[in-house]
């Protein structure tokens, strides 16, 4: 321990060696003006209301404010886990081997998928991010959303988190919640920050250097600038795979040690830049622009590749049966000669260089019974001019997956007030997002000894434009206390989803390839020019948002929006919501609403590849588009969007003592919602209609796989929130606790057929269903309490996570993990040696808790159950130091 923690040891030093020789810097009577308006300015909220903004007490749906200084009151330096920590109702976990997953985490809010959630920035859409996670732990299954990482938290002055649906509102995502970002506006100050932190096992190193600035542009402006620059060292909490250790108790010492790892990927380098402007134009008008840029590498692990059994690298697929070298049988055409073989003496797969009509001439490379390829005969291939990669990777390998994530947006408009008391907004925006795809420590099996071990599959991107026009007026009636507050607007859309294609040998179909070698490079084969291309949508909109005081205590909402999309017509959404004070303490209130998620560009046309090979020859199992022709022979149909109606109803109170509490039930019906069905098998009788038809690749295909609108859920739950201020111990002290209860069930789902027992077959398994309805706590809820006094700054966070359900490495229910609830600690010691300068240390998770042991870790070696939502790393030391000016 002591040599793990000796870097750690030297930071703390240092940061508190700074504070003390920094004691001479004169206080900042400015910085504690700017304190005293954030704590004023963070109960005052835009999202979800197009009148004045409001206040949370008064708002008809439950709204979180979340201030910029609770953000930096952590351990963790990335956005989605920040929020995690302080809103229990947002989810995010490590996603430790997940293929794209890994380079952006989904997060779910509210038990929904990660597209569920629309996110704003300054109240502008953002757009969605390039990567559709095809594997993302059963509830973000083929979700494609934001990727709010993107975003500096130095940026933020506060964070709004609307809890309700408010499709009618903002469109399209809007069925979970909003969530609004709002930028720093300061035209004067600033703040520099640096943070290191590492893990109680001594891995995890992360540094953090951040800063922020305001500047006046001109007399009536100000130009605010924020950056991060981080780097994160990856973890492993892993142990060694039972078939890796049996390799090495046998006697190869080639196979690594741990073969997998299991823990958060490597970030490389990680840079955000945000800057945010605003200028006066005269007394009624402003002109407004941000502008966000941002670049980060990521490095994770995958699968290990054992040296016998990995198919289409070393599985054997021929053998010497009473004599004869024969090939193994199409399990399609003969399953009981398929078992048998399999149950045979299993070989190494051997082709030879000089075709596949010698492959059966070349030696057949048995395993002896210590499960070792027979040494003598893996030397005899090259005499026969025959060839096996356990020659030239004898302990296996273990494949590094990444890639390079960039993504730009920027925002301009312009806003005031024209003819009689109208408000307007005009406004453009652009997003771009683009993630280039890396796998490493790999080969292309078909390739053979030519083979490199370095791909770049390709890429995908995703480019949005959005425009804005709404206008605003209070329209006074007679006999009404309050003028009712009239909004209207028109939005027109772009989105435009690409794929690029790898480079030529990421998806080469080499000598080997009919010899039953694998084609691409293995993990992630690399994008085929033929599946390269650019689709683009668009869509309009038109909304009327009206709201009243019908009295001094009663507030009514009302909003309707129409869409028309490009791709597949229109929607019509509506919502209601009420807020009614009784007295000074209590106020109901309570919401209902229709909703919809449109299908993203990219789910409507990705297009991947995968070839592999068996007895009949060289077969691709393809991710289509649904309305490709091959999808719609095995039932394939345009997307349709998801829609649902949400209902909400709670209430809000504040005391004469200070407690002030928040209770809100929410129900929310999801129609049609979209996944990706498991592959289905193209028959022969299949292949001869579609080339009927005039499909000529259809030979080409054994199956396919397709996004579909394909079952319903209902999810329903309840968060409180309860905040206290009093004295204690003569520090000001705040309490505040939040819990979120939050339940789902399937209601129905698509069948895609039968068994041959006549039992139906759905395209989202039993064990996909349970993910969805178990794979997040039922019950989360955070306890904070922050305690002030002169120059000290004391917090401590308590939280707890229920017990939930993992089908481990998707496996269909074959390794079922039910895991334990679990309670994690943080605290954070904040010294102010200065009014401008503070130095903190904090640990999260300081009891080093760690989610129950996986049941199945021998299998491929993850100690802990991958989807843990507070995370498999166990304890965090961190170190910080603030300066503001």
């Amino acid at each position: 321990m002591k040599v793990r923690h000796t870097s750690l040891y030297k930071a703390m030093v240092l940061a508190f060696a700074s504070g003390t020789g920094a004691m001479m810097f004169t206080s900042s009577a400015a910085a504690e003006d700017q304190q005293a308006k954030d704590e004023n300015i963070e109960k005052i909220a835009v999202v979800g209301t197009r009148a004045a903004p409001r206040s949370v007490t008064d708002s008809p749906v439950p709204l979180d404010i979340i201030s910029g200084d609770e953000f930096v009151r952590q351990g963790s330096t990335d956005l989605k886990s920040l929020m995690s920590s302080v809103t229990p109702s947002f989810n995010v976990n490590d996603q430790p081997i997940n293929d794209a997953s890994t380079l952006v985490r989904p997060a779910n809010l509210r038990g929904l998928a990660a597209d569920h959630t629309l996110v704003l920035v300054n109240g502008k859409r953002r757009h969605r991010s390039a990567v559709i996670t095809f594997l993302g732990g059963g509830l973000s299954d083929g979700a494609q959303g934001p990727d709010i990482s993107n975003i500096p938290v130095s940026a933020l002055k506060q964070v709004e988190v609307l809890r309700d649906g408010a499709a009618a509102q903002y469109g399209s995502d809007a069925i979970a919640g909003v969530i609004n970002f709002v930028l720093k506006d300061s035209s004067d100050g600033g703040m520099l920050e640096a943070r290191y932190g590492q893990y109680y096992e001594g891995d995890g190193d992360t540094v953090q250097l951040s800063g922020n600035i305001g500047m006046p542009l001109s007399e009536n402006g100000f130009a605010n600038f924020s950056a991060e620059y981080r780097t994160v060292d990856d973890t492993s909490r892993s142990v060694q795979r039972s078939d890796a250790q049996g390799l090495i108790d046998a006697g190869n010492t080639f196979v690594p040690v741990p073969a997998q790892i299991w823990g958060t990927p490597e970030i490389k380098s990680d840079f955000k830049f945000l800057a945010n402007f605003g200028l006066d134009l005269n007394d009624t008008d402003e002109a407004y622009m941000w502008l966000n840029y941002a670049k980060r590498e990521v490095d994770g692990g995958f699968y290990y590749r054992n040296p016998t059994s990995r198919g289409g690298v070393n599985k054997g697929i021929v053998r010497d049966v009473n004599g004869v070298k024969m090939y193994r049988p199409d399990p399609k055409i003969d399953p009981v000669g398929a078992a048998a073989w399999d149950a045979a003496n299993p070989t190494i797969l051997v082709g030879s260089l000089d075709g596949l009509d010698q492959q059966l001439n070349c030696p057949i490379v048995e395993l002896m019974p210590n499960g070792l390829p027979d040494q003598n005969a893996l030397n005899s291939l090259a005499a026969a001019n025959c060839f096996a990669f356990n020659n030239l990777l004898p302990g296996g390998f273990t494949p590094r997956f990444g890639g390079e994530v960039t993504d730009m947006a920027m925002v301009m408009g312009t806003r005031g007030e024209f003819g009689a008391d109208w408000g307007y907004d005009l406004s453009a925006s652009l997003g771009y997002s683009n993630v280039d795809y890396s796998i490493y420590n790999t080969i292309n099996p078909s390739l053979g000894a030519d083979t490199p071990f370095e791909f770049e599959p390709g890429s995908y991107t995703q480019i949005e434009q959005t425009y804005n026009f709404d206008i605003t007026k209070g329209i006074d009636i007679s006999g009404w206390d309050e003028p009712v507050n009239f909004a209207a607007g028109l939005e027109y859309r772009v989105e435009t989803f690409k794929i690029e294609a790898g480079d030529a040998k990421s998806f080469a179909i080499g000598p080997l390839a009919t010899q039953g070698f694998g084609v691409g490079s293995n993990g992630f084969p690399g994008f085929k020019p033929e599946d390269a291309g650019t689709w683009s949508r668009y869509n309009w909109a038109a909304y009327v948002d009206i709201e009243s005081y019908l009295n001094e205590d009663w507030l009514m909402t009302a909003a309707l929006r129409f869409e028309d999309f490009s791709d597949f017509g229109t929607t019509l959404n509506w919502k209601l919501s009420t807020h009614y004070q009784i007295g000074e303490t209590i106020g109901l209130r309570a919401a209902a609403s229709t909703g919809f998620r449109a299908p993203t560009v990219g789910q409507s046309n990705v297009r991947n590849v995968t070839t592999a090979f068996s007895a009949s020859g060289l077969e691709d199992q393809a991710t289509l588009p649904p309305t490709n022709p091959i999808s719609v022979q095995k039932g394939g149909e345009p997307l349709e969007p998801e829609e649902s109606v949400n209902l909400s109803a709670g209430l809000v109170a504040e005391f004469d003592n200070g407690i002030y509490l928040t209770v809100d039930y929410f129900h929310i019906k999801l129609k049609d919602r979209i996944s990706q069905t498991s592959a289905i098998t193209l028959t022969p009788g299949d292949i001869n209609k579609l080339q009927a038809l005039g499909i000529n690749d259809a030979s080409s295909f054994s199956s396919v796989k397709f996004f579909t609108n394909d079952f319903d859920t209902t999810t329903q739950g309840v968060d409180l929130v309860a905040n206290y201020n009093t004295e204690l111990f003569g520090g000001d002290t705040k309490f505040a606790f939040a819990y979120n209860w939050t339940d789902t069930k399937v209601d129905s789902r698509k069948q895609a057929g039968t068994d041959d027992e006549g039992n139906p077959i759905y395209n989202i398994n039993d064990a996909k269903v349970e993910m969805l309805e178990d794979n997040l706590p039922a019950h989360r809820f955070t306890f904070t309490t922050d305690w002030r006094y002169q120059n000290v700054d004391l917090l401590a966070r308590v939280n707890y996570y229920g017990n939930y359900f993992e089908d481990h490495l998707d496996s269909g229910g074959e390794l079922p993990i039910y895991v334990g609830s679990e309670i994690t600690l943080d605290v954070e010691a904040t010294y102010h040696w200065t009014d401008a300068l503070s130095t903190s240390i904090g640990a999260q998770n300081l009891l080093d808790n760690t989610p129950d042991v996986n049941p199945w870790k021998d299998e491929v070696g993850s100690l802990y159950p991958a989807t843990s939502p507070m995370g498999i790393n166990g304890g965090f030391y961190y170190v910080r130091a603030n300066y503001t000016f």
